[in-house]
């Protein structure tokens, strides 16, 4: 789910795209090892903001760079920024961890020494802002060592000897584009696990949801985000609310480390990190408010079909006993059917896939791409946003299919206004071969 969304989408997706320049998203180097160097090395990409408008998307990733270290509260740290191109910016706390400071604090720094000291305390994490100058900045003793994991860097054995050895409160695995910060306890708890198969599943996940969002080539448009997502660990949330996705990061509970932290349960019932996950590739044009919850799990399907997951859509309802497709499709084209009103979650989804099943398992990543291209202005709080992203909807979907869809759209009671079914007519467009709202798997 995504937390208060209209809310958190006060800017618009609106903007000039932002070429990417092929940045690594890998955590910085020199995490604290046996070796103990505390020189943490990185490049500078572009903000957060820049790559969310590239990529036409509602929320951004994250601008942290891991560093592995913790500074506690009301503890002077001193660091040293060598001299480069681009000075870089300190923060402290993992969001939403701390539940007296929710908010990470941002410190600007300069070239040379430093000291900062931050109330509450928290993971201590770097960003700088350019095109692939380095940045090298020196972390003085105050900063501590967490239990660090990197794949491909770190082995299972000595994760869990620091996870004995190093008393704080927090740790974090990373990989190419994964920051995970977890409780010490939590990571201990589950300390048995293969934390190499873990963040190599969790990079596999991220991969796939890359690739249903179009991020391949080698167009610069098309490139993956140059920022890792992080996925937090939270001791509670408020009453009724479980994980969410805010701009930067999402939050899972203790009630998800059991999938969070396990690598079977995140390969078979990862739903809700899949999930997630989503909300951080959703373009924002084509998105209404009735789909942000729906359309988010086009990338779960996707990561469920790469990992062998029972199609979703094709699980019985367990009070029902009707597949979404079975208790969705009798609906179609029925009087007064209502897409935002008739359907429930999953039967919203059931529209969304019927285009894959229509047009092919590359039909999303050619609206990405597509979207990505032309940029279709919409604003998050304007009167007619519903209207203007359902027929960007209605439009671009035509195009991809190379097909007239308003009549699909009509059968699921989508609302377009004549406006959209302006543009869509405009397009000379056939009807389709087949019927896509017949499809089912």
């Amino acid at each position: 789910m995504s937390l208060s969304r209209r809310a958190l989408l006060s800017s618009a997706a609106a903007g000039a795209a932002v070429a990417a320049t092929g940045f690594g998203t890998g955590p910085a180097t020199a995490a604290p090892g046996p070796a103990g160097d505390r020189t943490v090395r990185f490049t500078a990409k572009p903000s957060a903001e820049q790559e969310r408008l590239r990529l036409a998307q509602a929320l951004r990733a994250t601008d942290f760079e891991s560093t592995g270290y913790y500074l506690p509260p009301n503890t002077p740290l001193r660091l040293t920024v060598h001299d480069g191109p681009v000075v870089p910016a300190l923060h402290i706390g993992a969001p939403d961890a701390d539940d007296q400071a929710k908010t990470p604090r941002s410190y600007p720094l300069t070239a040379g020494a430093n000291t900062v000291t931050d109330p509450h305390g928290g993971m201590v994490y770097l960003s700088a802002v350019g095109h692939g100058q380095p940045v090298s900045v020196t972390l003085g003793a105050a900063a501590r060592p967490v239990p660090y994991f990197r794949l491909g860097s770190t082995g299972n054995a000595e994760f869990r000897r620091q996870l004995d050895q190093r008393a704080t409160p927090w740790a974090e695995l990373t990989a190419d584009h994964v920051i995970l910060t977890v409780k010490r306890e939590s990571a201990a708890q589950y300390a048995a696990e293969d934390q190499s198969a873990l963040l190599a599943l969790f990079a596999r996940i991220v991969a796939v949801e890359d690739a249903t969002s179009g991020l391949a080539g080698r167009n610069p448009i098309d490139r993956r985000n140059a920022h890792p997502y992080h996925f937090v660990n939270i001791t509670a949330t408020r009453p009724g609310v479980g994980a969410y996705t805010s701009h930067g990061y999402m939050a899972f509970p203790n009630t998800y480390l059991d999938r969070l932290l396990v690598v079977d349960a995140l390969r078979t019932n990862g739903w809700g990190m899949w999930h997630e996950l989503g909300h951080e590739h959703q373009q924002f044009a084509y998105k209404p408010a009735v789909l942000t919850e729906v359309s988010v799990n086009l990338y779960s399907l996707a990561v469920g079909r790469a990992l062998g997951d029972q199609p979703r859509l094709t699980v019985p309802d367990g009070k029902t006993g009707l597949t979404p497709y079975q208790s969705a499709l009798p609906k179609l084209g029925t009087a007064g059917v209502d897409y935002a009103s008739t359907f429930g979650a999953y039967e919203k989804l059931v529209m969304l896939n019927q285009l894959t099943l229509g047009f092919g398992d590359d039909f999303w990543p050619r609206l990405h791409r597509l979207i990505r291209r032309e940029n279709p202005q919409t604003q998050w709080d304007a009167p007619d946003a519903t209207e203007v992203r359902f027929g960007y909807l209605a439009s671009y979907t035509s195009r991809i299919a190379g097909a007239d869809l308003t009549a699909f759209y009509d059968r699921w009671g989508v609302p377009l206004t004549d406006d959209a079914r302006a543009a869509v007519a405009a397009l000379g467009l056939p009807a389709p071969t087949v019927d896509p709202s017949t499809l089912h798997e």
